[in-house]
């Protein structure tokens, strides 16, 4: 393991690592930053809390250094995503130097975004459809940038970008530099891949030992009926901050609905709310002036929040993949934390699949895991109660 000092960094850059107490890069860092800043195209795979945005934010700030004039480009596929990307950028641009980022996502004012824009900063940051609506209004160019970020590219698939971005890399100069970086490679990633990307060094970080290690995982039987009380009884014996997911936007609103009823407060986080709100949500959750937040899968990735204690997935994801990125959201920064799964009759599907991602044998015999409780006995016939679930007492 090489530690920052190693990776022919700027003393700039070094001084604000140090300040931030960060020593060592992660596994993904470490071999992303080297090729990176050799110009090289990068197709990165790492599993959530890996470290990826750190990843590309040094090596375009240190190009960003050499040559003032340069224009960056990062593609990220939710709005909150693109806000963290933003925040970190703007720590390592610096005060006082001549360096600026701007974040275009929905939700915000467009023509103050185009004002901005006239401002001429170097690292545009933004989600799809927006970037796409500034690039239509020929509010700026990407002509002369020289290297493009598509961060979370799978999600930015599964979220129906992929045609976005195409428009979008349509008007980027053909020799810049790209960097794409993704949770897995299905087929989709392996074609926009070969379609972007000229000869690339492949990086892959194949287990995420955060959450091999440091995260206690439990499973709990239920009925629909039972899930609330349920869900009770769990906030009841836990201190620190929690994130619970819902399925649905809708689904996240009742659910807050009914913990308030219980006299339990919560917050509801979901992609039906409005920018400035979701915004001022996320930040009074960073700053703990709540505790409970209960979200759709728009808060399961490009959440940083190092205080979350426990995860509670009170619906299951709809992908297998998204289970690894809700869970991730805790034990961030090599800090420990619980994760707790609601796993009803019919989730008995969705639950296998993410057994079979995380390829684990103590996850299939429940055998010397101190990480992991109480096994799922569904049966695949089997309907109702669990015998094995005591009905949860307490509030109504």
């Amino acid at each position: 393991m090489h530690n920052f000092d190693q990776l022919n960094l700027s003393s700039d850059s070094l001084k604000i690592l140090k300040g931030l107490k960060f020593e060592n890069p992660t596994p993904i860092q470490e071999k992303v930053i080297p090729v990176a800043l050799q110009g090289n195209d990068v197709m990165g795979t790492a599993q959530t809390g890996s470290g990826k945005t750190l990843s590309y934010i040094l090596p375009i700030v240190e190009k960003l250094r050499k040559n003032v004039n340069d224009k960056f480009l990062i593609l990220a596929p939710t709005r909150e995503l693109s806000e963290q990307v933003f925040s970190v950028a703007k720590i390592f641009l610096g005060h006082g130097k001549p360096f600026k980022a701007i974040n275009l996502i929905g939700g915000k004012g467009i023509f103050s975004q185009i004002n901005q824009l006239k401002k001429n900063p170097q690292i545009i940051i933004g989600t799809p459809g927006r970037i796409n609506d500034l690039l239509e209004r020929k509010s700026f160019s990407l002509s002369k940038c020289s290297i493009v970020v598509l961060d979370e590219m799978d999600r930015m698939l599964d979220m129906g970008f992929g045609y976005q971005v195409d428009k979008i890399m349509k008007q980027v100069n053909k020799n810049r530099q790209m960097i794409m970086l993704s949770a897995t490679i299905p087929a989709q990633i392996r074609k926009v891949s070969s379609k972007y990307l000229k000869n690339p060094v492949n990086i892959s970080i194949e287990n995420n030992d955060v959450i091999e290690t440091n995260i206690k995982q439990k499973v709990i039987e239920t009925i629909p009926n039972e899930k609330v009380n349920e869900l009770i009884n769990q906030i009841d014996q836990r201190k620190g901050s929690i994130l619970i997911f819902a399925k649905t936007k809708i689904g996240v609103d009742k659910l807050v609905k009914k913990l308030k009823a219980n006299s339990v407060k919560a917050s509801a986080l979901h992609g039906g709310m409005r920018q400035n709100k979701r915004s001022k949500i996320m930040q009074n959750f960073r700053d703990e002036r709540f505790r409970i937040l209960v979200a759709t899968d728009i808060a399961s990735r490009g959440l940083d929040v190092p205080h979350i204690e426990h995860i509670i997935n009170y619906d299951m994801p709809q992908a297998p993949e998204d289970f690894i990125h809700r869970i991730g959201r805790t034990a961030r920064a090599g800090s420990v934390g619980e994760a707790v799964s609601f796993l009803t009759q019919k989730d008995t599907r969705i639950w296998k699949s993410i057994e079979r991602l995380l390829n684990k044998e103590e996850f299939k015999q429940n055998k010397g895991n101190p990480n992991y409780e109480n096994k799922p006995k569904f049966k695949h016939k089997r309907r109702g109660r669990s015998r094995n679930k005591k009905k949860v007492g307490g509030r109504n």
